[in-house]
């Protein structure tokens, strides 16, 4: 972009009053190392409504700042840092470290990650960390949803945005993990899923009619795989019309849904944003009567093909709109239906301008949301439609909470969707490629997130879906999937070596229940990831800050998938964790426990809503001065934890002479223990006699 002018930030007399105005504020305890950074000469006040952040943030900032270049695009912002390594960006491909890469903002249905060489996927986060030598880190985060490039060179970053201006925000934090955490308190924090949505995932497009989805989750009881969670995708409709049920395939999804629930699956729908137009069909109907739809720039509504034919779409910028769309969900969810899965909403349009539609189209806004042309509102329309989402559901449910994946999203849009990295293939390089994908969105904000299993597109060998889910087990979101036109792919049609792969990995991962779902409440409240890359268990050693193949779980299970090549792992004594006989086979992830801890395990189960703690489990790895471990619990669904029916218990390791006591030293919460048994296991071996657990009060 061509410069007109560039300064650094020297607020003029009248701003410098409204820095020492907001300076008022009682800002929370996380933003007293977040500062703002304005354009100069632009009011706060005349700045877009954020819908990254969930409050104000951060002290204003006089010096030090960013540069603000105006351009005859927009702006362009720059913020040096002295920082060897950077990270964020994103959904994006690529390696972790992200010095001197550039990707473009801007949400696009990129089937293989084919167009644009990769460089511009279905989500967009205005966002970069960077570590320093000593292990301090810094966050940068630019707020603006229009259309941006990202650059990350080494010791500076910047954003080359078609915005008029857009504030900056820079975090500071004594190591990275500190850094994140307060982006979460900044973006907000994912809602604390139920605990069957911690499974695993059966997908394909698509299990149709209903009495192949009866099959399917017939196989995984038969052959005793670990499954909660069957998906349908868009062949369940009538005509591809959403919320609506072909009556032929599923001429009563309400029975599909019972068979599931009776054999201990979940059952999750997509919906797209496109709805045909088709006079006669009640959700265009409803539509036209209260105008919900996005216009062109001429005012009348804009019309783009999908899977559908044509469709016309919501204004997820309207509240009415968004009030409109949760509506649409009582009645679907009134069939059984358990969660939610939005596709397509980048958004996507057959033969449309980029596969999208217009820039110059009219979004009207309301409320905070001034009215704007969709090249503002582009990157916020899949995070608002899976807002409404999240909100139908929970109007329609609220004593369940509520699950929504979505493809597209924005900074801040782990608040009301969990998310996966699109339609990869089945290849050695996306199967690599997946580890730094989930890492860098886990390092911007988001969670709960993993890709497909297996790969989507393509055909996968026996070989490469055994490794895939060896080691895939253990992301946050762990779902296979396959595309139509490919071969199948359920653990079973590989063969009986793949089967037993795949049955050895998902118990590995119910067994860990405890401690996944441990790790999932610690970052609702948090924001701290739940997949963190190695160079977290010790940011002080560069050595580790480029390794994307082996990954943590939490700050104290390290995962070294099979397939690994010479990976940099974390000094110190980390011992071998044996879950389940046979997972020390060909295919299966190594899984290491950091010395001082204590990882809660469950039993194997073959959905979570078999009771896992029969017994709890802790295993015990110490260090010089014993070890602690921290474990959480609730119902698993509902809302009770936010009264009390919860507990959060801190378990601590000390050896007495020749024995080892183990001791619940505290905890949190009204509820009563769920385990009615415990073992202990010493650096992987059953103590037995040797050792001596005390329950809490």
């Amino acid at each position: 972009m061509t410069g007109q002018a560039s300064s650094r930030l020297e607020p003029p007399p009248a701003m410098r009053t409204l820095v020492a105005a907001l300076s008022l504020f009682t800002l929370p305890a996380f933003a007293q190392e977040v500062t703002r950074y304005n354009p100069p000469g632009v009011d706060p006040k005349d700045l877009p409504a954020s819908l990254a952040l969930i409050q104000p943030a951060g002290r204003p900032g006089e010096i030090g700042g960013p540069t603000f270049t105006r351009t005859n695009k927009g702006m362009t912002v720059r913020f040096d840092m002295d920082v060897n390594d950077l990270y964020g960006g994103g959904e994006v491909t690529g390696p972790l470290r992200r010095n001197g890469t550039r990707i473009e903002l801007w949400n696009h249905d990129n089937w293989r990650y084919l167009d644009h060489g990769g460089k511009r996927l279905y989500q967009s986060h205005p966002w970069a960390l960077g570590v320093e030598k000593d292990g301090s880190a810094t966050g940068v985060l630019f707020d603006t949803t229009y259309r941006s490039f990202l650059s990350m060179q080494n010791n500076s970053v910047t954003l080359e945005s078609t915005a008029p201006a857009l504030p900056v925000y820079v975090i500071r934090g004594k190591n990275p993990q500190e850094v994140v955490a307060r982006l979460g308190q900044m973006t907000g924090t994912i809602a604390l899923p139920p605990r069957w949505a911690l499974g695993y995932h059966q997908c394909r497009y698509s299990y149709a009619p209903e009495r192949e989805v009866e099959e399917v989750a017939s196989e995984f009881r038969k052959r005793h795989i670990p499954c909660d969670v069957i998906w349908m995708d868009i062949d369940y409709m009538d005509g591809y019309r959403i919320f609506t049920f072909d009556p032929q395939g599923f001429p009563d999804p309400a029975h599909t849904n019972n068979f599931l629930h009776q054999h201990g699956f979940k059952s999750i729908w997509m919906i797209d944003p496109g709805v045909k137009k088709d006079p006669g069909y009640s959700v265009y109907d409803s539509g036209n009567q209260q105008d919900v739809w996005v216009k062109t720039a001429s005012g009348q509504p804009f019309v783009g093909k999908v899977w559908p034919g044509e469709c016309q779409f919501p204004d997820f910028t309207r509240p009415d709109v968004r009030k409109w769309w949760a509506g649409l969900y009582k009645p679907f969810a009134a069939v059984g239906v358990d969660g939610v899965w939005n596709d397509m909403n980048e958004p996507a349009v057959f033969e449309g301008t980029d596969k999208s539609m217009p820039v110059d189209n009219r979004h009207e806004g309301g409320g905070e949301l001034a009215p704007g042309p969709h090249l503002q509102y582009h990157n916020v329309y899949g995070m608002l439609m899976a807002r409404a989402t999240r909100e139908g559901l929970l109007a329609a449910r609220p004593e369940k909470r509520p699950f929504v994946l979505t493809r597209a999203n924005y900074l801040g849009g782990q608040r009301y969707a969990a998310t996966w990295t699109g339609d990869n293939a089945s290849t050695w390089e996306d199967l690599k490629m997946s580890v730094p994908m989930s890492l860098t969105l886990s390092l911007s904000g988001q969670p709960f997130n993993g890709p497909d299993l297996g790969g989507f597109a393509l055909n996968a060998s026996p070989n490469l879906w055994a490794n895939w889910v060896g080691s895939g087990a253990f992301f946050p979101f762990c779902r296979a999937h396959g595309s139509k036109g490919t071969d199948r792919k359920e653990p079973w049609m590989f063969g009986q070596e793949t089967e037993t792969a795949a049955r050895i990995a998902l118990s590995r991962r119910y067994r860990l229940l405890p401690y996944l779902y441990t790790l999932f409440e610690r970052s609702s409240r948090t924001g701290e990831p739940i997949m963190q890359p190695v160079f977290f268990a010790d940011p002080k050693d560069a050595s580790l800050r480029q390794e994307q193949q082996a990954f943590m779980l939490g700050p104290d299970l390290l995962v070294v998938p099979a397939w690994a090549q010479h990976p940099r792992l974390p000094k110190g004594n980390w011992k071998e964790l044996r879950l389940v006989p046979g997972d020390d086979g060909p295919f299966q992830a190594r899984l290491l426990q950091r010395a001082g801890s204590i990882i809660p395990l469950g039993r194997v189960v073959e959905n979570t809503e078999q009771e896992s703690l029969l017994p709890l489990t802790l295993s015990v790895v110490p260090d010089a001065s014993g070890a602690t471990g921290e474990f959480y619990w609730d119902a698993g669904d509902g809302f009770g934890y936010r009264q009390g029916d919860y507990r959060r218990s801190t378990f601590r390791a000390r050896r007495q002479g020749e024995r080892w006591v183990v001791t619940e030293s505290a905890h949190e919460g009204n509820r009563a223990p769920d385990w009615k048994r415990q073992e202990v296991i010493l650096n992987g071996r059953p103590l037995g006699r040797q050792a001596t657990y005390t329950p809490g009060a």
